[in-house]
């Protein structure tokens, strides 16, 4: 049987497996159960349910794992920005016509921004204006 081939990307996250990157991202690298520890307070979720979900998105490619001592530990294998990214440029294509101006306006009109994030998209208009 051959080696099975590795995919260029890893495949899009559902909801469940989108929380335990969440914990994995602020944790760097943890065992199931400290996932399952990370994730209790915010819902009520099995051990076996996120033990599943991580063996599940170890073979979808989302995950690393080391499996040399008993309590495997698993990582992320993308970084949060570069997923996140991808997310958001799949929902602007399919929710937005592709129009991200659609998009931050919507998001700017349904919940009012902070002072630091108001001066974050000044810089980033800014430097898009000067790029053109």
């Amino acid at each position: 049987m051959g080696k099975k081939q590795r995919q260029s990307t890893p495949s899009k996250p559902t909801e469940g497996e989108q929380e335990i990157l969440s914990a994995l991202w602020t944790l760097e690298k943890a065992t199931v159960r400290q996932v399952h520890t990370e994730l209790s307070p915010k819902r009520e979720i099995g051990y076996t349910t996120v033990l599943k979900l991580m063996q599940i998105m170890f073979e979808k490619e989302l995950l690393g794992r080391d499996d040399s001592t008993r309590s495997h530990v698993y990582w992320p294998r993308q970084k949060a920005q570069v997923t996140q990214r991808r997310l958001v440029r799949d929902f602007v294509q399919k929710v937005f016509d592709g129009s991200t101006g659609k998009l931050v306006l919507n998001a700017l009109s349904t919940k009012s921004a902070t002072p630091e994030e108001i001066a974050e998209i000044r810089r980033m208009l800014d430097e898009m204006e000067n790029d053109q």
